[in-house]
């Protein structure tokens, strides 16, 4: 998959990309909202990269492509979608600190729910943050997610405070 917008393209995951990887999972954002997506050395973001091209063509497993600049070909985070239970899926991303603030998020949810959904028969997409988490929910919104709850859910296997929206399609 290839999807382009005015600034990010968004493609499948190489080998290659495990340094960048690598170094967009160590900051702050990362640990304290995603911290399993956190990766301790290249080696690691390698190991994971692998796992998720494993998942292209699938439709059982996460579905993550990473986000590059338009302009440079920089490496800047990631999208994806995660499997839930009963069938539903959630959408997941992340810009690296460097790059926030720029609308980059919203830009690559815009284009990538839609292509998404398709591609897996959707009829709505979940959005998942912490509750505090006031970017991701600023970028939900901004893309069509609508409130469903807030309140204490599991969060990555625990209970958390967290905020949950729906887009349906």
């Amino acid at each position: 998959m290839k999807l382009e917008t005015e600034r990010l393209c968004i493609v499948e995951f190489a080998p290659e990309m495990a340094r960048d990887v690598h170094a967009n999972s160590l900051d702050a954002d990362t640990r304290r909202f995603v911290p399993d997506e956190v990766f301790a050395t290249v080696e690691d973001a390698r190991r994971a990269i692998e796992f998720l091209m494993a998942q292209y063509g699938r439709m059982d497993g996460p579905q993550a492509y990473p986000v590059l600049t338009k302009a440079d070909g920089k490496n800047i985070g990631y999208v994806q979608m995660v499997p839930l239970e009963g069938g539903r899926w959630e959408i997941g991303y992340h810009i690296a600190r460097n790059y926030v603030g720029k609308g980059y998020a919203t830009e690559a949810v815009r284009a990538f729910v839609p292509k998404m959904a398709e591609k897996l028969g959707l009829r709505e997409v979940y959005g998942v943050c912490l509750r505090d988490n006031l970017a991701s929910r600023r970028v939900l919104e901004k893309c069509g997610f609508e409130p469903v709850f807030e309140g204490v859910g599991d969060y990555q296997g625990q209970k958390r405070e967290i905020f949950v929206s729906v887009r349906r399609l």
